[in-house]
């Protein structure tokens, strides 16, 4: 069954939100006390301290919503790990595209194979792609953490998309607010 965006259709939120602040910010204005948990998972996975540099990890968190279908993340994350990678929207759009013949590392393709199999089932994840990864040079710390921001993600997108959140107005939305991300990071002022 094809989705609301698929079909050309604009959602309709299911409850009540500032319609000035689209997706997963206008449900954490709603509930804050549910925001700030959330919101610190997100700091430590995608901007604390890590092997994997923050456009890495925005990247991860970028496929999986693409995979998930969730306009607003996959835009959003796209955006952000473009603020935060050298090669900017190139390489972010590609690696959202086809990351298998992106110009990416093979530790960062096989870590993203981990991403997407998580996303699907988290029982997918095998002895088989994890070893591939150990091979490419991923640390048993960047395997863990790509699976838990590939479960996280799976878990905002259905957030996002099960309350039919509104996307900006404009695709430049997403772009001023990488900047806000990434000068600024999650929980920061911004």
């Amino acid at each position: 069954m094809a989705s609301s965006v698929d079909s050309g259709e604009v959602p309709v939120p299911h409850i009540k939100v500032d319609p000035g602040l689209p997706g997963i910010i206008g449900l954490f204005e709603y509930r804050p006390e549910t925001a700030k948990p959330l919101l610190e998972l997100t700091e430590v996975l995608l901007r604390g301290p890590s092997t994997l540099t923050r456009g890495e990890r925005e990247l991860i968190a970028a496929v999986v919503s693409r995979g998930n279908e969730c306009v607003f993340c996959a835009s959003a994350h796209e955006a952000f790990a473009a603020a935060q990678l050298d090669g900017g929207e190139s390489t972010a759009a590609q690696v959202a595209d086809d990351f298998e013949n992106a110009p990416i590392s093979g530790k960062l393709k096989a870590l993203l194979r981990i991403a997407a199999l998580t996303r699907k089932d988290g029982r997918s994840v095998d002895e088989a792609s994890v070893e591939a990864a150990k091979a490419e040079g991923a640390s048993e710390v960047e395997i863990h953490d790509t699976v838990l921001i590939a479960a996280a993600f799976s878990m905002f997108n259905r957030y996002v998309d099960g309350l039919a959140t509104e996307l900006p107005d404009s695709p430049a939305a997403y772009t001023e607010r990488a900047r806000q991300v990434a000068e600024y990071g999650y929980v920061g002022r911004g």
